[in-house]
């Protein structure tokens, strides 16, 4: 039965919320993979973060029997993936695994700029596509209106497109049988010597790690000895299974099949994605090309908001990288918060979920520093540094240019938004590219700097669009940029944690807003407290902290009053000149939320 021709490997490819998890459920509930009492919801998504958002984060797998209506027996591979632009890694190194995606698009709302970023993925890699249009079962569905969008946005024919609900499971036969009849089998030869794709890996308490593999030749059994070809590593598999979706074991895979083993390995570190596995006594010569590994392009300072919880975030942090290679971290310590980490993301929408990650399953008070992207500093000297956190900037005089991240950003919006979006991308100094439409919904590609995008582009497009315009980016590398670090002083101590690298045409109106937050959320003291914004040495913004005034005057009543005033009030001035020069300022937590909250508002 599972001769190549009956196998059929495929990704479920769309935009957040079209219904990928749920036509995943369908097809496993249809196919027989779970019983009526074991299915559920959005059976894929198995952290409690993914049900509560209602979005996919990590790709699955479901191997599943279909007796297609010509009475034929298949395999059906599923790769469920994830929608989001920050996941789209998981998405590119599932469809390496598979010849061929389903495309499902949302009836009434046609195609969105997620859609769009992964069926370039699917076709860059000469994917058979099928298109799904879904929730039909909705009075705002719209199919003739949709096919048309898919044609003339994406440029695939839709004379086979797919009908099907989601909700009611109708049109879920169709798909079956159009995967069968239209995706072509797996190429491999069982044969040959071994050679197998690491799609994926992760770690399990009780297991060590579990490697996701796809079989490009040779058969993979149980007990026998593999080699790591990146890191020349030699392991014995211990156990061989698939997914239905509960983890079976069985005793081999075959070429074109997709599976997992387990060798006893525990550290994650030895299990690079994209890796090629082979038989240690028969190597093969050539590694697959595999793919690029995720390179995270945020990064943000996480402190314990009780320093005695820093040995607690430490160890949740190296567990959560278990499970997850594309997010890094290391230590650092801040004058201000104390000792924490920088660590690295791929978006803000993975920020926020280590994040809360972190405060829910290891119960600790996070807080989070302003994020900020990778910049190239170049020296005088030839030498080029990666720039992660601003308060390194190497001395002005030494740098000879700074280069900051772009992205080409695609934005999908009915027409009515167009103006206030072309308005909000050119004061993020976008360069618009390109414009088209289809129907009366917009197509708009801009050259964005990442930094402008990366703290709320997205919250205020969707915010400016009811939710309408969708928003999608890719890294297009490093430009020249007119960068300057701006600093932050407080009672003429630098705030290493407040520093922020910006473009010098927005320092002044930046730094002005900052001390303007600051003075209103840093306590008063006993002394006078000046809050300053600079560009190296230069003073650009200041506001200033009156401090406490003792009235030292009342006692004084009779003759010769005015010089025993004086007196008083010059020994005062002293005082606090002194206290002022040994006291230290006290800057609360809100104080750095708060100047968050400015960079939300700028």
């Amino acid at each position: 039965m599972s001769s190549l021709d009956n196998i059929r490997n495929f990704a479920i490819i769309a935009h957040i919320d079209h219904g990928k998890s749920t036509i995943a459920d369908r097809i496993i509930h249809k196919c027989g993979g779970l019983t009526e009492r074991e299915m559920k919801d959005q059976v894929l998504d198995s952290m409690d973060i993914e049900r509560e958002r209602g979005i996919t984060i990590k790709a699955q797998t479901v191997k599943l029997n279909y007796k297609a209506k010509d009475g034929k027996e298949y395999i059906l591979n599923i790769i469920d993936t994830p929608g989001h632009v920050d996941f789209s890694y998981e998405v590119s190194r599932s469809l390496y695994a598979c010849e061929g995606s389903i495309l499902i698009v949302d009836s009434t709302q046609g195609v969105e700029a997620q859609t769009l970023a992964n069926v370039y993925q699917a076709l860059d890699i000469n994917h058979e596509i099928i298109p799904v249009l879904n929730k039909i079962d909705l009075p705002a569905s719209d199919l003739d209106r949709t096919k048309k969008q898919i044609e003339d946005v994406i440029g695939i024919d839709t004379s086979n497109a797919v009908p099907c609900s989601g909700k009611t499971g109708e049109g879920i036969e169709d798909i079956l049988e159009q995967i069968v009849s239209t995706l072509p089998p797996p190429k491999g030869e069982t044969k040959e010597l071994l050679k197998c794709l690491l799609v994926d890996s992760w770690y399990d308490s009780y297991l060590g790690v579990i490697i996701l593999i796809r079989v490009i030749d040779g058969t993979l059994k149980k007990n026998m000895k593999i080699k790591m070809m990146s890191t020349d590593q030699e392991h014995i598999v211990e156990k061989v299974g698939v997914f239905t979706p509960k983890a079976k074991n069985i005793d081999e895979l075959k070429s074109g099949e997709i599976g997992f083993i387990i060798t006893g390995i525990k550290n994650l570190s030895d299990t690079k994605v994209g890796d090629t596995i082979c038989e240690s006594q028969s190597p093969i010569k050539k590694a697959l090309p595999g793919f690029k590994p995720s390179k995270p392009v945020v990064f943000c300072g996480l402190f314990p908001v009780d320093s005695s919880e820093y040995q607690k975030l430490k160890d949740g942090l190296a567990k959560l990288q278990l499970n997850d290679s594309s997010f890094s971290y290391e230590a650092e310590s801040s004058s201000a918060l104390g000792l924490g980490f920088r660590c690295g993301f791929l978006g803000l929408l993975h920020l926020e979920i280590i994040t809360e990650r972190l405060e829910r399953e290891f119960d600790i008070n996070l807080l989070t520093t302003t994020p900020g992207v990778v910049y190239k500093v170049h020296l005088n000297n030839g030498n080029i540094q990666d720039l992660q956190n601003p308060s390194n900037l190497p001395d002005p005089t030494l740098i000879k240019l700074i280069e900051e991240p772009w992205i080409k950003a695609t934005i999908i919006t009915p027409d009515q938004y167009l103006g206030s979006i072309m308005k909000l991308c050119q004061n993020k100094r976008g360069i618009q590219k390109n414009l088209n439409y289809s129907g009366n919904r917009a197509v708009l590609n801009y050259e964005i700097p990442l930094n402008e995008v990366v703290f709320d582009f997205n919250d205020r497009l969707k915010s400016m669009t009811s939710g309408y315009a969708s928003f999608d980016y890719e890294i297009m590398g490093h430009k020249e940029g007119d960068l300057v670090k701006l600093g932050i002083l407080v009672n003429s101590e630098p705030v290493d944690a407040l520093a922020m690298m910006v473009h010098k045409d927005f320092a002044q109106t930046i730094g002005r807003d900052v001390c303007e937050k600051l003075k209103d959320l840093i306590p008063r003291h006993n002394f006078m407290i000046p809050v300053q914004a600079a560009i190296g040495g230069k003073i650009i913004a200041r506001e200033t902290i009156k401090g406490f005034k003792k009235d030292v005057l009342t006692k004084i009543h009779g003759g010769g009053a005015r010089d025993r005033k004086r007196k008083l009030l010059d020994k005062q001035k002293k005082g606090k000149a002194r206290s002022k020069q040994f006291g230290r300022v006290e800057i609360p937590q809100e104080a750095f939320i708060g100047v968050l909250k400015i960079n939300k508002e700028n």
